[in-house]
């Protein structure tokens, strides 16, 4: 059959798109949707705001003012009113209800009232030298060891805990190092309630022996 009286085929235009063509208004919508969203995540990036951070640690009782802390620019997330912002008026008249470690973000939770604290500071004589690792913030156990009566070697009775897990809150010493000197002096924050225990073996002839408790030292 012959095909020279056939129409020759006619290749299909293409139309430009209309903005009245749902697929170009889908388009827009999506990449105007990218845009804001890539927008807000780099605006929500760079936003901060200031809070204190402790500047050295603070113990159970002690006053926290503007002296203790730093000021830390922090991204902006839900939980950041959960801790004092430096750009607002810090509390009057508070203190630390807990340990709270050099650098470490200061808790809303972690400050209140002098009343709010069961703790009384006990200074405890420590003749044998004492560890660099007790410092302020660090967690430490009492013991009570027995001394040899006058003339013996041997001393009487076996050593025993006296308190545990009491807060060191300030340490004098004289001397720098891995260790210092003996005649050290550590004041512990005592719990009222096993404060007539320390005070008893403070009273007492028998040494009482500070002994760091490992993974709780500052």
């Amino acid at each position: 059959m012959s095909t020279d009286h056939l129409p020759a085929p006619v290749a299909p235009r293409l139309r430009r798109p209309s903005w009245r063509d749902p697929r170009f208004v889908v388009g827009v919508v999506i990449v105007a949707a990218a845009v804001a969203l890539g927008s807000w995540a780099v605006a929500a990036a760079g936003r901060t705001v200031p809070v204190y951070a402790a500047d050295a640690a603070l113990t159970p009782g002690e006053p926290v003012d503007v002296e203790h802390l730093r000021t830390v620019d922090v991204r902006l997330d839900p939980g950041a009113e959960l801790y004092l912002r430096a750009d607002e008026p810090l509390p009057e008249d508070v203190v630390a209800l807990r340990v709270v470690d050099p650098g470490e973000l200061v808790a809303r939770s972690a400050v209140g009232s002098a009343e709010d604290v069961d703790v009384r500071s006990v200074a405890v004589p420590v003749d044998q030298a004492v560890s660099e690792r007790v410092a302020p913030g660090s967690v430490v156990d009492l013991w009570s060891v027995p001394q040899a009566p006058s003339g013996s070697t041997q001393a009487v009775g076996e050593p025993k805990a006296v308190v545990r897990g009491v807060v060191v809150e300030q340490v004098d010493a004289a001397g720098s190092g891995l260790v210092v000197d003996g005649g050290a002096t550590l004041h512990v924050l005592v719990g009222t309630d096993r404060l007539p225990a320390v005070l008893k073996a403070l009273g007492s002839p028998d040494s009482v022996t500070v002994v760091p408790r490992a993974g709780d030292v500052s």
